[in-house]
């Protein structure tokens, strides 16, 4: 997992792909339509969608086996609570059909972080997640973008 600002993005030594999507992102704004977004086909996509942020009582930590998360908030703010895949107890298998598997909320997190506007946490597919969370009391919207890298794109 990477938590860093968008700005420290060229820090990183990855391939091709990683500067693609930092390009992509650097082309969103708050009033970007909800959709799917085309960057290299099914290698590289971006989703941006809204919702409510949540408490994490009976939510799900997720994981994915091919795709590497790169997830930023275009407006509001939520939390992350990530924890490594192999310290989780399995909630729902693999389904390649939404490409993700669910491990249930046994403790929190090993990491907790605030994620705003301007900062992007980067996923591997080792690291299980629960973005979405509250921060506070106060449930808010979010609009976020996730980009989703083919992981052979980017691990050697």
């Amino acid at each position: 997992m990477i938590i860093d600002k968008m700005e420290n993005w060229k820090q990183y030594n990855f391939a091709a792909a990683w500067q693609r999507a930092f390009e992509f992102l650097a082309t969103l704004t708050p009033d970007s339509p909800e959709r799917r977004y085309e960057i290299e086909g099914d290698n590289i996509f971006a989703l941006v969608m809204s919702y409510k942020t949540f408490a994490p009582q009976g939510a799900l930590f997720e994981s994915h086996r091919d795709y590497i998360d790169i997830q930023s908030v275009l407006s509001g703010a939520e939390g992350f609570e990530c924890s490594f895949v192999d310290d989780m107890t399995l909630a729902t298998p693999y389904d390649s059909a939404v490409e993700a598997e669910f491990y249930k909320r046994i403790h929190p997190g090993q990491t907790r972080v605030n994620v705003f506007p301007g900062t992007f946490v980067m996923l591997y597919p080792h690291d299980a997640h629960m973005p979405g969370l509250m921060i506070g009391s106060e449930s808010e919207l979010v609009k976020k973008v996730v980009v989703k890298i083919r992981k052979e794109l980017l691990m050697h």
